[in-house]
Protein backbone atom coordinates (compact mmCIF):
# COMPACT_ATOMS: atom_id res chain seq x y z
CA UNK A 1 0.00 0.00 0.00
CA UNK A 2 0.96 3.22 -0.80
CA UNK A 3 1.35 6.36 1.32
CA UNK A 4 -1.48 7.68 -0.95
CA UNK A 5 -3.68 5.19 -0.77
CA UNK A 6 -6.27 5.29 2.46
CA UNK A 7 -7.26 2.33 4.74
CA UNK A 8 -10.50 0.28 3.86
CA UNK A 9 -13.68 2.30 5.85
CA UNK A 10 -14.81 0.46 9.02
CA UNK A 11 -18.32 0.15 10.13
CA UNK A 12 -19.52 -0.62 14.01
CA UNK A 13 -22.49 -2.18 14.75
CA UNK A 14 -23.13 -2.29 18.45
CA UNK A 15 -25.96 -4.95 19.89
CA UNK A 16 -27.44 -5.85 23.25
CA UNK A 17 -27.75 -8.91 25.11
CA UNK A 18 -30.37 -11.00 23.34
CA UNK A 19 -30.17 -9.82 19.78
CA UNK A 20 -27.93 -12.05 17.48
CA UNK A 21 -26.87 -10.25 14.15
CA UNK A 22 -24.84 -12.80 12.51
CA UNK A 23 -27.37 -12.98 9.35
CA UNK A 24 -26.72 -9.73 8.54
CA UNK A 25 -23.59 -9.50 9.49
CA UNK A 26 -22.90 -12.61 6.92
CA UNK A 27 -24.95 -10.40 3.96
CA UNK A 28 -22.85 -7.25 5.16
CA UNK A 29 -19.66 -9.26 4.35
CA UNK A 30 -20.78 -10.78 1.11
CA UNK A 31 -21.86 -7.30 -0.41
CA UNK A 32 -19.19 -5.10 1.13
CA UNK A 33 -16.26 -7.39 1.84
CA UNK A 34 -14.01 -4.36 1.65
CA UNK A 35 -15.37 -2.73 4.70
CA UNK A 36 -14.82 -4.44 8.43
CA UNK A 37 -17.50 -4.59 10.18
CA UNK A 38 -16.76 -4.64 13.86
CA UNK A 39 -19.54 -6.05 16.11
CA UNK A 40 -19.68 -3.92 19.75
CA UNK A 41 -22.08 -5.80 22.46
CA UNK A 42 -23.04 -3.76 25.18
CA UNK A 43 -25.74 -3.28 28.26
CA UNK A 44 -29.00 -1.95 26.67
CA UNK A 45 -28.98 1.34 28.65
CA UNK A 46 -25.11 1.43 26.90
CA UNK A 47 -25.97 1.38 23.60
CA UNK A 48 -27.39 4.72 23.06
CA UNK A 49 -24.46 6.43 24.43
CA UNK A 50 -22.15 4.46 22.35
CA UNK A 51 -23.97 5.74 19.79
CA UNK A 52 -23.87 9.10 20.65
CA UNK A 53 -20.13 9.45 21.45
CA UNK A 54 -19.58 8.02 17.73
CA UNK A 55 -18.13 5.25 18.69
CA UNK A 56 -20.80 2.83 17.09
CA UNK A 57 -22.47 3.83 13.66
CA UNK A 58 -25.56 2.13 14.28
CA UNK A 59 -26.76 -0.11 17.02
CA UNK A 60 -29.58 -2.86 17.36
CA UNK A 61 -31.71 -1.67 21.02
CA UNK A 62 -34.21 -2.61 22.66
CA UNK A 63 -37.35 0.34 22.40
CA UNK A 64 -38.36 3.32 23.29
CA UNK A 65 -34.45 5.26 22.11
CA UNK A 66 -34.76 9.14 22.09
CA UNK A 67 -36.40 9.66 19.09
CA UNK A 68 -35.33 13.57 18.85
CA UNK A 69 -31.70 12.80 18.31
CA UNK A 70 -32.11 8.32 17.14
CA UNK A 71 -33.73 7.32 14.18
CA UNK A 72 -34.98 4.00 14.54
CA UNK A 73 -36.69 1.40 12.63
CA UNK A 74 -38.84 -1.66 14.62
CA UNK A 75 -37.46 -4.72 13.65
CA UNK A 76 -39.56 -7.43 15.89
CA UNK A 77 -41.30 -7.54 19.65
CA UNK A 78 -40.19 -10.72 21.81
CA UNK A 79 -42.12 -12.95 23.64
CA UNK A 80 -42.29 -11.94 27.47
CA UNK A 81 -41.31 -15.60 29.93
CA UNK A 82 -40.80 -16.07 33.13
CA UNK A 83 -37.78 -18.06 34.15
CA UNK A 84 -38.19 -20.34 37.11
CA UNK A 85 -36.73 -23.63 38.42
CA UNK A 86 -37.70 -27.01 36.69
CA UNK A 87 -39.59 -28.44 39.37
CA UNK A 88 -41.49 -25.06 40.32
CA UNK A 89 -45.16 -24.85 40.21
CA UNK A 90 -45.52 -22.96 37.24
CA UNK A 91 -43.60 -25.74 34.98
CA UNK A 92 -47.53 -27.55 35.18
CA UNK A 93 -48.78 -24.81 32.77
CA UNK A 94 -48.45 -23.62 29.33
CA UNK A 95 -48.39 -20.28 30.23
CA UNK A 96 -49.02 -17.56 33.01
CA UNK A 97 -50.43 -14.15 33.65
CA UNK A 98 -48.81 -11.75 36.17
CA UNK A 99 -51.37 -12.35 38.43
CA UNK A 100 -50.38 -16.20 39.15
CA UNK A 101 -46.88 -14.68 40.11
CA UNK A 102 -48.11 -12.30 42.60
CA UNK A 103 -47.15 -14.34 45.83
CA UNK A 104 -44.06 -15.16 44.34
CA UNK A 105 -40.71 -12.99 44.69
CA UNK A 106 -39.99 -11.80 41.38
CA UNK A 107 -36.53 -10.11 40.82
CA UNK A 108 -36.20 -6.75 39.23
CA UNK A 109 -32.31 -5.86 38.10
CA UNK A 110 -30.63 -3.16 37.92
CA UNK A 111 -30.36 -3.65 33.94
CA UNK A 112 -34.11 -4.90 33.87
CA UNK A 113 -35.23 -3.97 30.35
CA UNK A 114 -39.16 -3.42 31.50
CA UNK A 115 -40.21 0.00 32.49
CA UNK A 116 -42.59 -1.16 34.90
CA UNK A 117 -44.75 1.37 36.30
CA UNK A 118 -44.93 -1.16 39.31
CA UNK A 119 -43.01 -4.68 39.15
CA UNK A 120 -44.86 -7.72 39.88
CA UNK A 121 -44.64 -10.24 42.55
CA UNK A 122 -43.42 -9.56 46.31
CA UNK A 123 -39.88 -7.16 46.00
CA UNK A 124 -36.80 -8.74 46.91
CA UNK A 125 -34.73 -7.79 49.47
CA UNK A 126 -32.29 -6.49 47.19
CA UNK A 127 -32.15 -5.29 43.56
CA UNK A 128 -29.57 -7.64 41.72
CA UNK A 129 -26.80 -5.34 39.02
CA UNK A 130 -27.42 -7.47 36.48
CA UNK A 131 -29.74 -9.84 34.78
CA UNK A 132 -27.34 -13.04 35.15
CA UNK A 133 -27.06 -12.11 38.72
CA UNK A 134 -30.90 -12.55 38.95
CA UNK A 135 -30.53 -15.66 36.79
CA UNK A 136 -28.10 -17.45 39.59
CA UNK A 137 -30.81 -16.06 42.22
CA UNK A 138 -33.38 -17.73 40.44
CA UNK A 139 -31.16 -21.15 40.11
CA UNK A 140 -30.72 -20.55 44.10
CA UNK A 141 -34.43 -21.08 44.50
CA UNK A 142 -34.86 -17.61 45.39
CA UNK A 143 -37.23 -15.71 43.26
CA UNK A 144 -37.84 -15.30 39.44
CA UNK A 145 -37.44 -13.41 36.74
CA UNK A 146 -39.15 -11.92 34.01
CA UNK A 147 -37.36 -11.53 30.83
CA UNK A 148 -37.58 -11.47 27.26
CA UNK A 149 -37.14 -14.61 25.86
CA UNK A 150 -33.62 -14.24 24.07
CA UNK A 151 -32.31 -13.47 27.42
CA UNK A 152 -34.02 -16.49 28.88
CA UNK A 153 -32.49 -18.78 26.04
CA UNK A 154 -29.06 -16.80 26.52
CA UNK A 155 -28.82 -17.31 30.11
CA UNK A 156 -30.57 -20.79 30.24
CA UNK A 157 -29.55 -23.36 33.00
CA UNK A 158 -30.01 -27.09 32.23
CA UNK A 159 -31.55 -26.46 36.42
CA UNK A 160 -33.88 -23.47 34.64
CA UNK A 161 -36.76 -23.41 32.07
CA UNK A 162 -39.29 -21.00 31.17
CA UNK A 163 -43.08 -20.22 30.93
CA UNK A 164 -44.58 -17.21 28.99
CA UNK A 165 -46.16 -14.75 30.72
CA UNK A 166 -49.53 -13.22 28.54
CA UNK A 167 -50.07 -10.07 29.67
CA UNK A 168 -46.81 -8.89 30.65
CA UNK A 169 -45.02 -5.83 29.01
CA UNK A 170 -43.01 -6.90 25.82
CA UNK A 171 -40.13 -5.65 24.51
CA UNK A 172 -39.40 -4.47 20.99
CA UNK A 173 -35.96 -4.24 19.07
CA UNK A 174 -35.16 -1.78 16.54
CA UNK A 175 -32.10 -0.60 14.43
CA UNK A 176 -31.32 2.96 15.66
CA UNK A 177 -28.56 5.52 14.95
CA UNK A 178 -27.98 9.51 15.49
CA UNK A 179 -30.33 10.87 12.82
CA UNK A 180 -27.83 13.50 11.54
CA UNK A 181 -25.26 10.37 11.21
CA UNK A 182 -26.98 8.97 8.33
CA UNK A 183 -24.13 7.89 5.97
CA UNK A 184 -24.25 5.94 2.97
CA UNK A 185 -22.83 3.05 5.16
CA UNK A 186 -25.27 3.49 7.38
CA UNK A 187 -27.69 3.46 4.17
CA UNK A 188 -26.38 0.39 3.11
CA UNK A 189 -26.90 -1.58 6.39
CA UNK A 190 -30.37 -0.18 6.15
CA UNK A 191 -30.93 -1.88 3.18
CA UNK A 192 -29.33 -5.32 4.45
CA UNK A 193 -31.95 -5.12 7.13
CA UNK A 194 -34.88 -4.52 5.35
CA UNK A 195 -33.76 -7.47 2.78
CA UNK A 196 -33.24 -4.98 -0.24
CA UNK A 197 -31.90 -6.66 -3.02
CA UNK A 198 -28.03 -5.80 -3.73
CA UNK A 199 -29.47 -3.69 -6.95
CA UNK A 200 -32.24 -1.87 -4.99
CA UNK A 201 -31.78 1.96 -4.56
CA UNK A 202 -29.63 2.68 -1.65
CA UNK A 203 -31.99 4.40 1.08
CA UNK A 204 -35.16 4.21 -0.98
CA UNK A 205 -37.82 1.38 -1.27
CA UNK A 206 -37.45 -1.05 -4.48
CA UNK A 207 -39.88 0.93 -6.60
CA UNK A 208 -42.60 -1.72 -7.85
CA UNK A 209 -42.49 -3.78 -11.32
CA UNK A 210 -44.39 -1.79 -13.80
CA UNK A 211 -44.32 1.31 -11.90
CA UNK A 212 -42.38 3.53 -14.61
CA UNK A 213 -44.82 3.12 -17.03
CA UNK A 214 -47.55 5.46 -14.91
CA UNK A 215 -45.15 8.23 -15.47
CA UNK A 216 -43.92 8.30 -18.96
CA UNK A 217 -44.63 11.17 -21.38
CA UNK A 218 -47.49 10.62 -23.79
CA UNK A 219 -45.36 10.70 -26.77
CA UNK A 220 -43.24 7.52 -24.82
CA UNK A 221 -46.20 5.87 -23.57
CA UNK A 222 -49.42 7.08 -25.66
CA UNK A 223 -48.91 4.35 -28.10
CA UNK A 224 -49.40 1.39 -26.21
CA UNK A 225 -52.37 3.37 -23.34
CA UNK A 226 -54.43 4.35 -26.36
CA UNK A 227 -55.99 1.96 -28.85
CA UNK A 228 -57.01 3.41 -32.32
CA UNK A 229 -60.26 3.52 -33.06
CA UNK A 230 -59.84 0.60 -36.31
CA UNK A 231 -58.79 -1.88 -33.61
CA UNK A 232 -61.99 -2.67 -32.32
CA UNK A 233 -64.27 -5.49 -33.53
CA UNK A 234 -65.70 -4.43 -37.14
CA UNK A 235 -63.64 -1.62 -36.84
CA UNK A 236 -61.17 -1.82 -39.99
CA UNK A 237 -63.94 -2.38 -41.98
CA UNK A 238 -65.41 0.43 -41.07
CA UNK A 239 -62.01 2.70 -41.75
CA UNK A 240 -62.24 0.61 -45.56
CA UNK A 241 -65.58 2.40 -46.12
CA UNK A 242 -64.89 5.81 -45.09
CA UNK A 243 -61.38 5.40 -47.31
CA UNK A 244 -62.90 4.32 -50.49
CA UNK A 245 -65.48 7.15 -49.83
CA UNK A 246 -62.98 9.56 -49.64
CA UNK A 247 -61.76 8.76 -53.32
CA UNK A 248 -64.37 10.49 -55.20
CA UNK A 249 -68.69 10.72 -55.66
CA UNK A 250 -68.77 6.94 -53.81
CA UNK A 251 -68.22 3.60 -54.27
CA UNK A 252 -71.39 2.80 -56.45
CA UNK A 253 -70.48 6.08 -58.30
CA UNK A 254 -67.51 4.87 -59.26
CA UNK A 255 -68.35 1.67 -60.14
CA UNK A 256 -70.84 3.10 -62.68
CA UNK A 257 -68.14 5.43 -64.27
CA UNK A 258 -65.74 2.70 -65.37
CA UNK A 259 -63.62 2.62 -62.04
CA UNK A 260 -63.88 -1.57 -62.83
CA UNK A 261 -62.19 -1.60 -65.63
CA UNK A 262 -58.68 0.16 -64.27
CA UNK A 263 -58.48 -2.18 -61.06
CA UNK A 264 -59.43 -5.44 -62.57
CA UNK A 265 -58.14 -5.58 -66.50
CA UNK A 266 -61.31 -4.14 -68.24
CA UNK A 267 -63.94 -5.92 -65.62
CA UNK A 268 -66.18 -8.78 -67.46
CA UNK A 269 -66.77 -8.34 -71.41
CA UNK A 270 -69.52 -10.98 -71.45
CA UNK A 271 -72.32 -8.77 -69.26
CA UNK A 272 -71.55 -5.86 -71.80
CA UNK A 273 -72.18 -7.85 -74.81
CA UNK A 274 -75.54 -9.33 -73.62
CA UNK A 275 -77.74 -6.45 -74.78
CA UNK A 276 -76.62 -6.29 -78.39
CA UNK A 277 -77.66 -9.88 -79.16
CA UNK A 278 -81.18 -9.49 -77.72
CA UNK A 279 -81.96 -6.14 -80.74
Amino acid sequence: MTGSEEPPKSFRLAYVPGVTPAKWVKVWNERLPDVPLTLVQAAAAEVPGLLRAGEADVGLVRLPVDRTYFSAIPLYTETTVVIVPKDHLVTAVDEVTLADLGDEVLFHPLDDVFDWDGPPGEPAFERPATTPDAVELVAANVGLLVVPQSLARLYHRRDLTYRPVVDAPRSSVALSWPEEATTDLVEDFIGIVRGRTVNSTRGRTPAKAGAGQQGKPPEQGGARQKKPAGTKAGGSKAAGAKAAGAKGTGGKAAGRGGGGRAGSGGGKPAKRGKPRRSS
